[in-house]
């Protein structure tokens, strides 16, 4: 049985609430003040629809795209019926939601299509052909291939530094890769994307809010400490299973052009958004800067290098999902969410290794309270731990079949899980827990106002 059949008599169901629902919505329009949102044993039905969502998007491999895209659908009919927005109730508290909402989406969508042919430009630069000429013959080899990736990660997304570190793998092990090596690879990708704001999906969206680069860029402590707790048992696991072997005779030419278009437009994103954040920050929530500013680039590039549109449908059919469950993750009333605290912030990590790290960004920076190089770290690296927990693992096992083993993928590659915990720990000890000040303009007049 999919689960759209299981969501229609779900909504059924919802439409058949108890009246009372009803009354909770008259009383938001008569005075003004947000009812608590309708709950089941003390938790929110939003929250439960959200993640039904999410369970059906781990548990349906197949159906993402109708998972995220009905779970939208009925989460947005039961807010519009029965638990209003933080905006307003009904109809108009949805319109309200959406005007809110849309700068972020559409910059979101911009970044995914524009970085999806970024990383073809890198690819068809020869520079990951080139680049296995740098590794060791022995063990250390399959170390800095996964550090290869960890850096790569940090300007690529992580998905594309993942497979890129794959095919490397594939040619220098004679195709012989090892699950735990596998689970290596996702965990360096997912780790170097991490503290950068253009290395991943959820640096992306936190950037796009307007938290600060440096505010994540702290994640970097967390994730080199993980990255060699679990890089060097993985490298000596791997020379066990298949020991490398390079070929340095073929003769491999750079294309300048195509790495100038990545630096161009990587340059380009990163000053418009400096530049709106520092100059125009009353802006930067009434349009897309980042978003076009990519395009923008990518389209004085043409002439240099004509960029691969056959990308665009399959990455377009990907932010879809995405920005489906970012949105239904906004209209989730955070307010009733523990308060923000490390201890929160590590169990993200866990939480993001069975569902999508994606809708767990949006709902910590709707929440906020948090230090977000905690939050990068948990919800970027934490993936890891499991096949499915983040797009990189998903489009490596999609490759190697046999890593689709939750089972196999833990035993092969416990060294993740540990260096999460001790990567969070050594942040913690090093660092320490520092909340950020609110990053939106809107926060910001609200803790005002609040002090005062």
């Amino acid at each position: 049985m999919s689960f759209v059949s299981i969501a229609r008599p779900t909504l059924a169901r919802l439409v058949l609430l108890p009246a009372p629902l009803l009354v909770s919505v008259s009383v938001f329009a008569a005075t003004g003040a947000a009812p608590e949102p309708p709950a089941i044993a003390g938790i929110p039905i939003d929250f439960l629809l959200f993640a039904l969502t999410l369970l059906g998007v781990a548990l349906f491999h197949h159906y993402t795209l109708k998972v995220a895209l009905t779970g939208l659908a009925v989460i947005t009919v039961f807010k519009v019926l029965f638990s209003p927005f933080a905006e307003g109730a009904g109809t108009s508290g949805l319109v309200m939601h959406l005007g809110h909402e849309w700068v972020l989406l559409t910059n979101l969508l911009g970044l995914l299509l524009g970085f999806a042919l970024l990383s073809k430009h890198f690819e068809a630069s020869n520079v990951p052909a080139w680049l296995p000429r740098l590794l060791p013959d022995d063990w250390k080899g399959a170390f800095v291939l996964l550090v290869m990736i960890f850096v790569l990660s940090s300007f690529l997304d992580n998905i594309a530094a993942a497979l890129i570190g794959d095919t490397i793998a594939g040619v220098v092990f004679r195709h012989k890769v090892h699950i735990g090596y596998l689970a290596a690879i996702v965990a360096a990708s997912n780790a170097g994307g991490s503290g950068s704001v253009v290395g991943d999906t959820t640096t992306t969206m936190m950037w796009i809010d307007g938290v600060s680069p440096l505010s994540v860029l702290e994640a970097y402590i967390a994730a080199s400490v993980a990255m060699a707790i679990f890089g060097i048992p993985t490298a000596l696991q791997q020379q066990r299973y298949s020991p490398i072997v390079r070929d340095t005779t073929t003769t491999i030419r750079i294309d300048a052009a195509r790495v100038f278009i990545v630096a161009f437009i990587l340059v380009t994103a990163i000053v418009v958004n400096v530049v709106i954040n520092v100059k125009f920050n009353a802006w930067s929530d009434r349009f897309p800067f980042i978003g076009a500013a990519v395009w923008v680039a990518l389209l004085l590039c043409v002439p240099l290098r004509r960029p691969e549109w056959s990308e665009l449908p399959g990455a377009f059919k990907g932010s879809i999902f995405l920005l489906s469950l970012v949105l239904a993750a906004s209209m989730m009333p955070v307010h009733k969410l523990p308060d923000a605290s490390w201890r929160v912030a590590l169990g993200l990590g866990f939480i993001s290794a069975v569902f999508d790290n994606i809708p767990l960004t949006a709902l910590a920076l709707k929440q906020g309270g948090y230090d977000w190089g905690f939050v990068a770290y948990a919800v970027g690296f934490g993936g890891s731990m499991i096949w499915f927990g983040s797009s990189a693992g998903v489009a490596l096992t999609n490759l190697f079949p046999e890593g689709k083993s939750v089972f196999a993928w833990l035993r092969a590659g416990w060294h993740v899980a540990l260096a999460y915990v001790i990567g969070f720990a050594v942040m913690l000890v090093v660092h320490g827990w520092v909340p950020d000040e609110p990053h939106r303009t809107s926060d910001a007049k609200a803790v005002t106002s609040y002090r005062a």
